[in-house]
């Protein structure tokens, strides 16, 4: 012991070594740093005032949330559940949500992050001498583009593995009914070849020979099922008929596969969970009426617009009823339970703690990563570079115009929130 603590003594390494262990300890001290917003808090500072608006935002935040979740999922109701789900008027609301989405993720979370790690209160190193907010946000971006190929991966493989289940029980009795169907048809072409041929005298330089004319009727057959195929590039490759079913010819890849929908909902729903934990958790331990008042209307119209996007992926993965219900319902209450929380710790948690910034900070910088990728990569590119979107051009003009009006309004709460 005496050999190795004469080494670390004499080590040009443990005087830097030292510092650092120091600042890590300084970075998450539970002890408030006095910053300059607790004396603009101090001026307006009304618990009881407080304690009463909290109530409000709690019932004006749920309320907000869970009618922005319930449009979506009202409207596939109402459409049927088998209808498809690419509409115009779905399309658009599909892009607005994008954009609303793509401004939470680098206005509103991304500039949070910046403000919590970037704060006085934490010390220089290693929290203003490296970029950590958008160094976490890119992590947390490739993070969720390996969860994204691996959950839609292991979704599609025991998908498969269900309807290959279920199919090998039913197979065998459908085949013996399309042969049935199908001799039976062969034997009625070859009975009339036959009475044209016994009326013709048996013979003749124009008699038509039964397979011949089966084959025909084949050539026929094939050359229907196949004309789709031979259509332009804005015809589509999918037909659809009266009852809202597609049936696709080699085009399957046109279009997310439904697992990579029930990904991206699940994904999108804990990037935007995260979040409303910590702005909950924000607003509920403020003592200052004068802050909490703006924040009311801005944060239920932010729950609002977050809701409505993440309503629509969840209509489009066609979750089953209870599913659906209860992925709404944890979006709904995340806020106003966060709210709550924060009410009732507000007495010995300090918000402007340094280990307090450095949770929200990082936090909100993986939040920002997760939504900036599902905006643009699932929700965005998945549309707008589809063949359905460049082959009409009033979609196409009516979609960009719906995302650019989600993006300005909800980047313009970030005057308020």
């Amino acid at each position: 012991m005496p050999f190795f603590q004469e080494l670390m003594e004499s080590s040009s390494y443990v005087p830097y070594l030292r510092a650092h262990l120091q600042q890590i300890a300084a970075s998450v001290s539970t002890a408030s740093c006095g910053a300059s917003g607790d004396a603009d808090d101090a001026e307006c500072r009304d618990e009881g005032a407080a304690l009463g608006l909290k109530m409000v935002a709690v019932a004006s935040i749920l309320v907000s949330g869970a009618a922005g979740v319930a449009i979506p999922l009202v409207g596939r109701h109402c459409r049927g559940r088998g209808s498809p789900s690419t509409g115009g008027a779905f399309v658009l609301a599909k892009a607005f949500a994008a954009g609303v989405i793509l401004a939470t993720g680098f206005v509103h979370m991304l500039h949070d992050a910046d403000e919590a790690l970037t704060d006085p209160c934490l010390p220089d190193v290693p929290w203003r001498r490296f970029p950590f907010p958008g160094f976490v946000a890119m992590l947390a971006a490739l993070a969720t583009l390996v969860v994204d190929f691996v959950g839609t991966h292991m979704y599609e493989r025991k998908h498969r593995a269900d309807e290959a289940g279920g199919a090998s029980a039913s197979s065998a009795s459908e085949s013996a009914h399309e042969e049935t169907a199908a001799l039976l048809e062969d034997g009625a072409i070859v009975a009339s070849a036959g009475d044209v041929i016994a009326r013709d005298g048996g013979g003749g330089h124009n008699n038509k020979d039964p397979m011949h004319i089966v084959g025909m009727r084949a050539h026929a057959a094939a050359h229907r099922h196949s004309h789709a195929h031979g259509e332009g590039p804005c015809d589509g490759g999918a037909v659809h008929d009266g009852h809202g079913h597609d049936h696709r010819h080699g085009h399957d890849d046109e279009e997310p596969s439904q697992a990579r929908h029930v990904v991206v909902a699940q994904i999108l729903e804990l990037g935007i969970v995260s979040h409303s934990v910590i702005i909950g958790l924000s607003l509920g331990v403020s003592q200052s009426p004068c802050t909490i008042k703006p924040l009311i209307a801005a944060l239920s119209f932010h729950q609002f617009f977050e809701g409505f996007a993440l309503g629509g992926c969840i209509s489009e993965a066609h979750f089953k009823n209870f599913s659906a219900l209860m992925m709404a319902f944890f979006f709904a209450i995340t806020t106003p339970a966060g709210i709550t929380v924060g009410a009732g710790v507000a007495s010995f948690y300090n918000p402007n703690s340094p280990r307090a910034l450095v949770v929200e900070g990082i936090l909100d910088s993986m939040s920002a990563g997760i939504l900036i990728y599902m905006a643009l990569v699932d929700l965005i590119a998945a549309d707008f570079l589809s063949k359905r979107m460049s082959c009409n051009p009033r979609l196409q003009v009516g979609s960009y115009i719906a995302l650019f009006f989600g993006a300005m309004a909800m980047a313009s709460l970030a005057i308020w929130a």
